[in-house]
C-alpha cells in the first residue's frame, strides 16, 4: 500500500469520515485530489481495512462514511513503527525564486507579497482550529494516547512552519529593497 493510503487510515483512526472530509483533513500534511482519495477508498475497502456504511442525504447525493476496521488498524500499528522515507517537496513557488533574478524587482516583491498574503490566512485559520483542539480536549491533547493528539501536533508544526515561511518572505523583501538601493545608487 501506499503512503496515501496509510495516511487515510491514520485519520479514519480519529473518528469515521466521508471521500470529502478525509480530503479536506489530508491538507495538514498531504495534497491529494478526490480522484486519488476515491478509487483509493474502494481499494482499501476491497481489502478489508476500511469499512462504510451509506448516509442518505435530502437534496444531495446519498454519501459513504468510512471507517477503519480491526485489520487495518492492525497494519496501520505495524506501519506506524517503520522508518519513514524521505520527504517529497515540490513548490512551484520555490522554483520561481530561484530564477528571481529573471524579473524585475516590483514584480519579485508582488510574488513575496501575495505569498505572505496566502500563509498569512493559513496561519489564521490553524490558530482557531488549534484554539478550538484546546478548548474542547483541554489537556488530553498532551498525552500521546488522546485521538486527537497527532493531529495537535501537525497543527502546530504547520502552524510553526506557516510562520516562518512568512519571516523568511519579508526577510526577501528587505533583501529586494537593498538590491533595488544599491540600483538606484549606481545611477
Amino acid at each position: 500500500m501506499n503512503a496515501l493510503g496509510y495516511a487515510l487510515l491514520s485519520m479514519l483512526m480519529r473518528k469515521p469520515c466521508s471521500g470529502y472530509e478525509l480530503t479536506q483533513l489530508l491538507e495538514v500534511f498531504w495534497q491529494a485530489k478526490h480522484s486519488q482519495v476515491y478509487p483509493l477508498l474502494t481499494k482499501l475497502e476491497q481489502d478489508g481495512l476500511v469499512t462504510f456504511v451509506h448516509v442518505q442525504q435530502t437534496g444531495k447525493p446519498d454519501k459513504k462514511i468510512y471507517s477503519i476496521t480491526d485489520k487495518g488498524k492492525a497494519l496501520l500499528t505495524q506501519w506506524v513503527s517503520k522508518p519513514s522515507a524521505p520527504p517529497v517537496i515540490r513548490d512551484e513557488f520555490l522554483v520561481r525564486a530561484y530564477a528571481i533574478g529573471l524579473t524585475d524587482a516590483n514584480t519579485a516583491k508582488r510574488l513575496f507579497h501575495e505569498r505572505i498574503f496566502s500563509f498569512e490566512e493559513k496561519v489564521a485559520f490553524r490558530k482557531v482550529e488549534i484554539e478550538r483542539m484546546q478548548k474542547e480536549h483541554g489537556s488530553e491533547l498532551e498525552q500521546i494516547t488522546c485521538r486527537h493528539f497527532g493531529r495537535y501536533l501537525l497543527f502546530q508544526r504547520k502552524l510553526k512552519l506557516e510562520e516562518e515561511e512568512i519571516a523568511w518572505c519579508h526577510w526577501v523583501l528587505g533583501l529586494l529593497d537593498n538590491a533595488k538601493m544599491k540600483v538606484n545608487e549606481k545611477k
